[in-house]
């Protein structure tokens, strides 16, 4: 791996971790906010995930498994990688707490105001920083192998980065009423992401080799899917109307396609 690829990637996951400032933004001037906008976005960021996981980044972790173990075998263990990502992600789900999931992301128009707000957005941040490690691996990885596509798949987790900031700041900014407490917390929060990118580059680069890229690859394509599937729509349409976010889906989509297009 050249430094200069690297250093390229690590500046996307950072770009990626941090938008979950804006979010925390976003969050301060609610009056502004657009729910529809940001169903349209969190769709939009969903189709992007989807088509790029299923389209092309399982398709590179196939043709490096073939590579090292041949055609059949090779496809094996990237159908296995795929499912081996989702029950990851699922797991670190399942180990997080409904109420500080932030999968559980409520509108601006009617916020909490009990005592535990405060604890509630601690836990959303260390909920959020959990969701992001393998993210963070996931944009770095994409990145390294091809900047283009790492450039696309970042902008769609930056995307929906956004709620996930919300649902720090909100309930800091109004247990605590300081704008700067809510905004950093939320924006630290982001940092899980080229956490993960750093533990990944230090971890890998000395077996990184047409196998371990295959795996990996193969796993972020599940962990992507899993994150659409189910945080991305559903947020989606609990912020907006159920075609706003499949027109966003389909949106992502078609610009996803029409840009590896242009590189082909």
């Amino acid at each position: 791996m050249e430094d200069s690829n690297v250093l390229f990637a690590f500046g996307l996951t950072l770009f990626a971790g941090l938008s979950t400032g804006v979010g925390s933004i976003m969050a301060f001037m609610s009056k502004k906010f657009n729910p529809r906008f940001l169903a349209g976005s969190l769709g939009f960021s969903a189709g992007v995930m989807i088509y790029v996981s299923l389209v092309e980044i399982f398709v590179k972790a196939k043709d490096s498994l073939t590579i090292s173990y041949g055609e059949k075998v090779g496809y094996t263990y990237t159908v296995i990688g795929f499912f081996v990502g989702i029950a990851v992600i699922a797991l670190i789900d399942k180990l997080i707490p409904s109420v500080e999931n932030p999968h559980e992301i409520k509108t601006m128009d009617s916020p909490p105001k009990d005592l535990k707000l405060m604890r509630m957005g601690i836990f959303s941040a260390l909920a959020i920083g959990i969701h992001n490690f393998p993210e963070g691996l996931a944009t770095f990885m994409a990145a390294i192998e091809d900047p283009a596509l790492g450039i696309s798949i970042a902008i769609a987790i930056a995307i929906h980065n956004i709620p996930e900031g919300i649902a720090v700041s909100a309930p800091v900014y109004y247990a605590t009423k300081s704008r700067p407490k809510a905004f950093w917390l939320s924006f630290l929060s982001g940092l899980a992401e080229p956490i993960g990118a750093l533990v990944g580059y230090f971890i890998l680069r000395h077996i990184f080799n047409d196998a371990t890229f295959g795996l990996i690859f193969a796993g972020v394509a599940g962990i992507m899917v899993y994150i659409s599937l189910d945080e991305l729509l559903p947020t989606a349409e609990e912020y907006g109307e159920h075609h706003v976010a499949i027109g966003g889906l389909i949106a992502g989509m078609l610009v996803m396609a029409i840009s590896l297009l242009l590189f082909v």
